[in-house]
């Protein structure tokens, strides 16, 4: 035993958890993460004593107005202090939350019947008239939201004081899981017209679990119990949301007592855990899809679909996810994923061969291979540049770009479609437990990040996202599955895990989408 340069006591006694596997000479590995640095003593003994969670994820929020944020950071924190109308519980069903009931009225018209009683923190009631304001204020260009899920939705009508109308251009057959997260969130009329934007996204008033206390940037955001919500008070006094844009500090928290759980890990940041006394790693099915997109609209090997089918079979994602994952993830056979609506189970996976992709990509042109880029965010370095190993063996040189996080976000997000060169790993959460989510900016044509048009794809799109038939929607998605495992316009890679960890003190589960709602949560004193 040893001490680190923060005083905090140190096993280096244990063994390496780095575990590497050679094949052909590539080194795969749970690469280890930075040297663990010390958090100890960074939290109030009065915290580690009471009824209060302390929670890591990666980051800070980006605005507490759940209206001007997109990301799942943000949404982690927002989730607890504000309700949505509907709610994905953990058997992945959609849920009654603000909104009791919903159906929809004719192929253009979702109907919701409110929860009677419900008050926002400041007392103000949350009836049909905040419903109707909340949507209309999402959807006003002067918001600029960067919400996209209610992009068929053109007004909200209030029938009476808990029922609303809300009128879309198209038949929307997913509206109510639009409105289990960012789309369905309610805001206070009353009080945005008399604080404004700015000082709502200060203190923020919603009608959660929780309410607002403080915030330091950068440090550690603070909410209390809400005694008058209509779930009841949660079992928790206080909740506490620390930021460790470096996973290994996050990691020092929880060893040295300053958090009681740790979400958002990397399989290889929780291997640095493993073995360590009183802390425990669980790794939950998860619905967040990674894959690879291919640039096939420009000049180049990619265009041709041998080249694209080459890559699925070179790239080994068992293998990845053995030893870079540390099995901490599900292979997907066509990019939607297991526990969604629309997943096809007889649409099957690329086999694994290096020389059927060394044949392909000679019957394509390449007898030798072609060199590439795969651009990639810096966070997931480890799972890049194994993916560049594996290529290598079919005689594919893609050299790694790792970009930072905020670089790599503004050029996936950007209207260029080559701002992320050939070939870049990206990953998408399905929060809606529908394959819709998955689909809807990557493959029709006209969306933003498509890059592979093809007309049969636009119809199949059109008819999962507008039919008013489940049946139909299930057969479109699974026409859709096999289209795209024939022209294979993506690397199709895995779902991972939900991976947390945690000291003795919380009980709580998360979820597919692994959204940090703790209103559940317990711990122990």
């Amino acid at each position: 035993m040893e001490r680190n340069l923060q005083g905090c006591t140190v096993d280096r006694s244990r063994p390496s958890r780095r575990r590497v596997l050679r094949t052909g000479g590539l080194l795969l590995g749970a690469l280890s993460a930075p040297a663990l640095l010390s958090a100890c003593g960074t939290t109030a003994a009065a915290d580690r004593a009471g009824n209060v969670l302390r929670v890591s994820q990666t980051g800070d929020p980006k605005t507490l107005d759940p209206q001007k944020q997109g990301d799942m950071v943000s949404m982690n924190v927002l989730i607890n202090m504000f309700d949505t109308l509907t709610t994905r519980g953990r058997d992945n069903r959609l849920h009654p939350r603000l909104a009791l009931s919903w159906k929809a009225t004719d192929a253009r018209t979702w109907r919701f019947v409110l929860r009677p009683g419900v008050t926002f923190h400041n007392g103000e009631v949350c009836d049909a008239r905040a419903v109707a304001f909340s949507i209309e204020r999402l959807l006003d260009p002067a918001t600029k939201s960067p919400i996209v899920e209610l992009r068929f939705v053109k007004g909200v009508t209030v029938v009476d004081r808990l029922t609303v109308d809300i009128h879309t251009t198209v038949h929307d057959p997913i509206l109510p899981a639009k409105l289990s997260l960012f789309g369905g969130v309610v805001v206070p009329p009353r009080h945005l017209a008399d604080v404004g934007d700015a000082a709502f996204a200060d203190h923020p008033v919603g009608t959660g679990p929780f309410t607002f206390t403080s915030w330091q940037r950068d440090h550690e955001l603070r909410m209390r119990a809400y005694d008058g919500h209509w779930n009841g008070r949660p079992a928790v006094d206080g909740l506490v949301f620390s930021p460790a844009p470096n996973a290994s500090s996050s990691l020092a928290a929880l060893q040295s007592g300053g958090v009681d759980l740790v979400a958002g890990l990397t399989p290889d940041a929780a291997q640095q855990l493993d073995g360590y006394g009183g802390i425990t790693i669980h790794g939950y099915t998860g619905i967040r899809t990674a894959y690879l997109s291919l640039n096939t609209l420009e000049n180049g090997p990619l265009q041709d679909r041998r080249v694209r089918q080459a890559l699925n079979h070179a790239i080994d994602v068992p293998l990845l996810i053995k030893a870079v994952l540390g099995g901490k993830a599900t292979e997907t056979p066509a990019l939607v994923p297991r526990g969604s609506f629309g997943f096809d189970p007889t649409v099957k996976p690329f086999t694994r061969s290096v020389d059927t992709a060394r044949r392909l990509l000679a019957e394509a042109g390449h007898p030798h291979g072609f060199s590439t880029t795969l651009t990639a965010s810096n966070v997931d370095a480890n799972v890049a540049e194994a993916l560049s190993g594996l290529l290598a063996r079919a005689g594919v040189d893609a050299r790694v770009n790792l970009l930072d996080p905020g670089t790599y976000s503004a050029r996936l997000t950007s209207d260029n479609r080559g701002a992320l060169g050939p070939i870049y790993l990206a990953a998408s959460t399905v929060w809606t437990m529908d394959g819709a989510s998955i689909v809807q900016s990557n493959v029709r044509s006209d969306r933003r990040q498509s890059r592979w048009h093809s007309a049969e794809a636009d119809r199949l799109i059109d008819a999962e996202e507008l039919s008013e038939d489940p049946r139909r929607r299930e057969a479109a998605f699974s026409d859709l599955q096999r289209l795209m495992r024939r022209e294979a316009p993506f690397v199709f890679l895995y779902q991972i895990d939900n991976i947390i960890a945690r000291n003795d003190r919380p009980r709580w589960t998360p979820g597919a989408a692994g959204v940090l709602s703790m209103e559940s949560a317990e711990v122990s004193r």
